[in-house]
C-alpha cells in the first residue's frame, strides 16, 4: 500500500534550517564577489602592477578570468536569493518538474536546486 500521506513541503523548522544554510552560502558568495571586484579594480587602477616584459595579453586574460568568476558569483547570489523567496513562500525544496520534494541531501549540497536528481538526470 502506498503512503497516502506523502509529504508535499518541508516543515517551518526545516525551512529555517535551509534558510540559515543559504544565509551562510550567501555571505560566502558575497565575500568572493567582493574579492573579485577588488582584484578587477586593482588591475584597472594600477597598470604599473604588471610584470615588466609581459604583454598586455596576460593582463587581459587575467581581467577576463576575474570578470567571468565575478559573473558566476553574481548568478549564484541571484539563485540563492531566489531560494530564500521560495522559503518565504513555503514552496522551497519542491521539484519544478515532478512537484515532489527534493531530497534534503541534495538541498544541503545545492541549496538553490529547483530540480530533484531524477528530474535533472532526465534533462
Amino acid at each position: 500500500m502506498a503512503n497516502t500521506l506523502e509529504k508535499t513541503r518541508y516543515s517551518d523548522e526545516e525551512l529555517k534550517e535551509f534558510d540559515a544554510l543559504i544565509d551562510a552560502k550567501l555571505a560566502k558568495a558575497q565575500d568572493q564577489l567582493d574579492f573579485y571586484r577588488n582584484q578587477l579594480e586593482e588591475l584597472a587602477d594600477n597598470p604599473d602592477s604588471k610584470v615588466k616584459g609581459l604583454d598586455d595579453g596576460i593582463g587581459s586574460l587575467e581581467s577576463e578570468r576575474l570578470t567571468n568568476m565575478a559573473v558566476r558569483q553574481q548568478n549564484l547570489i541571484k539563485h540563492l536569493e531566489n531560494a530564500k523567496i521560495r522559503i518565504k513562500n513555503k514552496v522551497y525544496g519542491v521539484c519544478r518538474d515532478t512537484g515532489k520534494l527534493i531530497s534534503k541531501e541534495r538541498l544541503r549540497a545545492v541549496p538553490h536546486a529547483t530540480l530533484s536528481i531524477g528530474a535533472k538526470q532526465n534533462r
